[in-house]
Parts: C-alpha cells; structure tokens; sequence
C-alpha cells in the first residue's frame, strides 16, 4: 500500500487498512489519501483498482472512554439491515487497530443557510425509517446512547458536568486565561438562572425528575444528528453521517440537539414540524412536548459549553488527532467567540 500524508508513523494503519480493504474486495495496489473535514478522527480514501471506500481512524483518549467506533458500526449496521440507506453502508471494522471501513459518497458538504423544506423532509424521514423497527430483537442490542438522559435529572446533571468541566480550563496562554474567566464570570452565572428556571418549571408541570422513560418512550437517536452531519449528494439527496456517539436515548434530546447544534443551524421555523414528526409514533404526544420545552434553553446553554471543549484537554487532543497542530490557537479564538455570542442570545432570552 502506498502512503500519501506526512501524518503520524502510519504504520498501524497501513495494515490494517489495507487488511480491512481486501476484505471487502477491493483489488489492484491500494493508496490512502487524506480528507478534510474531521474533527474528532481521520478520515481517508481508500483507493484501489475496483473501487473506493472511506476508512475512518477513531480517535481513542484516556480521559475519553466512549467506543466511537462500536456506537457508528454497529448503529449503521443495524439501520442498513433494516433498510435504510440515507447514510453510507458499514463494510467492515477492524476493534484493535481502532478502525472502520465504510462506503464512500460522492458529494460535497452542507454549508449555514441552504437547510431547505425538502432537507427538513429528509431528516425527519431518516430518524423515523430508523426507529420503525426499534422493537426489533436487534435494536435491542444497541447501547445507550454516549450522553443518553432517560430522565430529566439525568439532562441536568449532563449539562452541569459540562460547566463544571470548563470550570478546571488550564490558563497556560492568554486565550485559555481569557476562556477560564468567559466561564467563571459569565456562563456560570447565566447556568446558575437557568437551572433554577429549569427547576421551577418541572415542578410546575408536575414531572418527577428522577423518573426514567419507559423502554416505549425511548428513541433509536443518530445522537449529533444535524446538517453538520450530512454529505449533500447530486440531486440534493442527503446522506447522514458521524453515529459515533449513536444508541438509545430521550426523543427530547434529540430535537433539542439538532436545533441547537451551530454549525449549519436548524432554522426554528420548522422546529414544529420536526418535533411533531419526531414524537408521532410515541404515546403522550403533548408530554413530550413539553418535556422539550423545558429542555430546550438547558441544550442551548449545553452547545455553548460544547463551543469551548477546544480548551480542555481531552479535546484538544482530538483536535490534535483530527488535524495536527496546525491553527489550533486560531480555533480555540473562533469557538470562544462563537461562545460569547451564542450565551449573549441565551441571556437576552433569559432577561
């Protein structure tokens, strides 16, 4: 196999790699060619004479204990067997060298301002051809999701971990230093309200913070779902991607996530219309509903937080494992700006 990067040693995956692509047959001298594009693994093409895959490098950390590549294989595989096909098919998976073998769509990448009607269309119908077959023997088998919340305690204490986490920002640079008090001095305070507002409107609508979802209640989440996370093919169809942190979760979470993710935003004048497609196959529609608008300004606050995981050194070593060194300063100086402006509409909204 013929190296094309100058990244790290890539002995390991030249192996593997190569063992994963004649699996799935490909033939003739095979090459890796690097993509843009991620940011938590590596992504690459694997060429050969027959055709291409996408092998995807996962990023492992102690401090990062989630098996990324378990959640994307086997909820691919499992969305595949079920005949699914708005996202590219699982070829093969190689656990110790900590790779995966996919299918390689041709197309370009979404980008802010283009979500269309027929976009929102396609998204609600990926998550419910998904979810049809939840009862299945071996949707039963999937994990929870990597953050799942089954109830709405849980989703509170997600979102506090996350302040508390950015709480402990090392100041070993002037944007770390200026990132550490953004924290302290702002997002702390305006969490402090929105948890108390949080509390008081679940005691309002008489809702037991500790009580779990019932196994009914519970979705088959893509987890990250968004147009962040979705190659535009010829035509305009789209193919979803990214279920590393995939598995059962609270439908509540998941409109929440995909309206809250900044990237390629989610306009909210369709936040109605993906919500009611979303809890159309559950019981208690209305309480779901509500429950997501309870939600909703703690999942805001919680982007936020994500924004900043830049400054914290499980990920910044992903960025590192993603990309190299190379504009690390000049990203942690865009999140935190993206930051500042996504609290600043938190707190306007707040009062």
């Amino acid at each position: 196999m013929k190296w094309k990067s100058a990244l790290d040693d890539p002995e390991w995956l030249w192996r593997a790699g190569e063992g994963l692509g004649r699996a799935v047959g490909l033939s003739g001298p095979l090459h890796l060619v690097p993509l843009q594009g991620g940011a938590n693994n590596r992504v690459f093409r694997l060429e050969g004479g027959s055709g291409r895959a996408l092998l995807k490098a996962y990023f492992r950390h102690p401090d990062d204990h989630r098996d990324r590549l378990g959640a994307e294989f086997g909820f691919s595989t499992f969305a595949w067997g079920q005949g699914v096909r708005a996202l590219p098919r699982p070829l093969a998976q190689d656990r110790e060298a900590g790779i995966g073998l996919y299918e390689f769509v041709e197309g370009r990448r979404p980008v802010p301002g283009e979500v269309s009607d027929g976009w929102v269309g396609q998204a609600i119908d990926f998550f419910r051809a998904v979810n049809r077959a939840r009862h299945a023997d071996d949707a039963r088998a999937l994990p929870l999701a990597s953050e799942a919340c089954l109830s709405l305690g849980a989703h509170v204490a997600l979102v506090e971990a996350r302040v508390r986490r950015l709480r402990t920002i090392p100041g070993t640079s002037p944007i770390d230093r200026e990132a550490s008090r953004f924290v302290k001095e702002e997002l702390a305070e305006t969490w402090s309200r929105l948890e108390a507002r949080f509390h008081h409107e679940v005691a309002q609508a008489n809702i037991c913070l500790e009580s779990e979802l019932e196994p009914a209640a519970r979705c088959l989440s893509p987890s990250d779902f968004g147009y962040h996370n979705a190659i535009v093919e010829a035509g305009g169809r789209l193919s979803f991607i990214d279920f590393e942190y995939a598995g059962w979760d609270d439908p509540a979470k998941t409109v929440c996530d995909f309206f809250c993710q900044p990237a390629v935003p989610a306009p909210e004048a369709w936040f109605d219309r993906f919500a009611a497609a979303v809890f159309a196959d559950y019981p208690e529609t209305e309480w779901h509903r509500r429950r997501v608008a309870i939600l909703l300004p703690l999942y805001r606050l919680k982007w936020c937080c994500i924004m900043l995981n830049d400054f914290l050194p499980a990920g910044r070593a992903r960025r590192r494992f993603a990309g190299g060194e190379a504009g690390l300063e000049e990203r942690a100086e865009a999140q935190l700006a993206r930051a500042r402006r996504s609290l600043a509409a938190i707190r306007e909204e707040l009062g």
